[in-house]
């Protein structure tokens, strides 16, 4: 298998097609519209279907029609597009139907701009914000992680009948690396659960779930606990012995580990953590941390602190938790270094005020 030099978003859309998907309905935004262009050739190529929308709203409809219907089908969005979609999402949850959603991440308050960001954590984390549901949220920091996160998305919205979500951002979506793309799958739409028309056969509900699940509570709940437990994934770099833990995901994290290599050469004893899921939390990855870690430090592209606030709960408020914000701009790893040895010498000063 050769390597083949892409662009994120390209990358990304050819591994959607190659994992089986055969539709795609959604409306171009920036800075995510090239897996529109690129699905709108490739998907009639393997007999799929390509519709770009009137709007946000009615594509990802389409995919709740297609995904009901039995076939791996998604969406893809950014910013206010993203937030557009969330009715849409919340319904495929409710109906239990399996779909993948791609978030392409854009900076600002509000409806934004183009720019490179991490501005949409919460959202993508809490369920829309509304509703008892969640999705997998896969967020990639190389592009061919988001080769490989999707086909795993495609394979873990059909497991758990539930819509996922990968979370990507504008600098990955947007510079070209070396991939390899994996063997084109086929998926056979003929599920158990899929609607297919009677034809004599056995009567398929889609509907929201609650309405025919007796105990709907219990099972909602055992259904979230049981993903929240199995699919957690993270990547650790240097925190055995760490002094201080840098944790960031996506574009930041790329940064956050030439910061550790540079710190690391000057006896600065700097780790990372990186969430490869930000639904569910890694907080098991939180067990391999050096006990005696002095603070964590979350480095995120937005103009205020998101991943914090996980950060907080998965330590449980035992160690001082900071945050490191890029906004529009990636840092420089140096500068995160910097902050790095001002939080350690502020600590030992304290400590010594203390004694």
């Amino acid at each position: 298998m050769s390597y083949r030099l892409m662009k994120g978003n390209d990358a990304l859309a050819e591994a959607a097609v190659r994992a089986g998907c055969r539709f795609f309905g959604g409306y171009p935004i920036t800075p995510q519209s090239e897996i529109l262009e690129y699905l709108s050739s490739r998907l009639p190529e393997v007999g799929g279907t390509f519709l770009q929308a009137e709007s946000e709203l009615s594509g990802i409809n389409m995919v709740y029609g297609a995904a009901a219907a039995g076939f791996r089908a998604m969406t893809s969005s950014s910013g206010p597009g993203f937030s557009l979609l969330q009715e849409g999402i919340s319904y495929i949850a409710s109906a239990e139907l399996p779909a993948v959603i791609v978030d392409v991440q854009r900076y600002g308050s509000g409806l934004g701009d183009i720019f490179q960001a991490q501005s949409d954590y919460h959202q993508a984390t809490r369920g829309g914000g509304h509703g008892d549901y969640r999705m997998l949220v896969f967020a990639p920091s190389s592009v061919q992680e988001s080769v490989d996160l999707m086909g795993l998305a495609f394979d873990k919205a059909e497991q758990y009948r539930n819509p996922c979500l990968i979370l990507s951002d504008a600098s990955i979506a947007q510079m070209m690396e070396p991939v390899k793309l994996p063997e084109m799958q086929e998926v056979d739409p003929d599920k158990p659960w899929a609607a297919k028309g009677k034809n004599g056969g056995d009567f398929k509900r889609i509907t929201s779930t609650m309405y025919y699940i007796e105990d709907f509570d219990g099972y909602i709940k055992a259904k979230f606990d049981s993903m929240a437990a199995a699919e957690q994934r993270w990547e650790n770099v240097e925190v055995e012995d760490a002094d201080i833990v840098l944790v960031a995901y996506g574009i930041s994290s790329r940064i956050c580990k030439e910061a550790v290599a540079i710190a690391r050469s000057r006896g600065i004893r700097l780790g990372l953590l990186r969430p490869i899921t930000l639904w569910p939390f890694p907080t098991n990855a939180f067990k391999e941390v050096n006990s005696e870690v002095k603070a964590y430090l979350t480095v995120e592209l937005s103009a205020l602190p998101k991943l914090e606030d996980d950060v907080k709960i998965a330590c449980e408020m035992k160690t001082p938790v900071k945050h490191f914000l890029g906004g529009a701009n990636i840092p420089e790893s140096s500068a995160i270094v910097e902050e790095a040895v001002s939080i350690l010498n502020s600590r030992e000063e304290v400590s010594w005020l203390k004694n």
